[in-house]
């Protein structure tokens, strides 16, 4: 008996009988090595961790990136981080807004591209009206988002949008 996978089979089973078994393993070890050190990411859980290189979604559906100062996208799902609020890039109400948001939306990116983040499900609600998870983003338990609230890039999240401009 020869053991493949961690499952015994006779000789007499033959190579056609192994080969189905081969696809299987390649593929394992493809994933392996694409995120062994990398990613892990389950959404959907309560929690998800990853170690990825974030960058700015510029308008496309990149699977790790920032769409602004609260809103990412984490393994291609749309994420908004939900114990902050931060200023608007795409619809700014006055000039200071908008670079506000450019800056909370940088200092995102790289906060999350300095090591591990865990994204945590806080509250009753799992999505919000448009469709996106609602998380903190967090490393070793610090929230991202007081880090931009204590840099004055973002306010916490109380329910209710308040004006940036003046």
């Amino acid at each position: 008996m020869r053991k493949i996978l961690g499952y015994r089979m006779h000789k007499s089973l033959g190579r056609a009988r192994r080969s189905a078994w081969e696809p299987l393993a390649m593929l394992v070890a493809a994933v392996a090595v694409v995120f062994v050190g990398s990613t892990f990411v389950d959404v959907d859980a309560i929690t998800g961790q990853a170690t990825a290189k974030f960058v700015n979604c510029n308008g496309q559906a990149h699977a790790f990136c920032v769409v602004d100062g609260d809103t990412i996208r984490f393994e291609g799902e749309k994420i908004r981080i939900s114990d902050i609020d931060t200023p608007e890039v795409f619809s700014p109400k006055c000039a200071t807004e908008a670079a506000l948001g450019r800056r909370a939306t940088w200092r995102m990116q790289e906060l999350l591209n300095q090591g591990e983040v865990t994204l945590v499900r806080s509250g009753s609600r799992d999505v919000d009206r448009y469709g996106r998870k609602l998380r903190v983003v967090q490393r070793n338990g610090q929230s991202l988002g007081e880090i931009l609230v204590a840099e004055g890039l973002a306010r916490r999240w109380d329910g209710a949008r308040r004006s940036w401009c003046g």
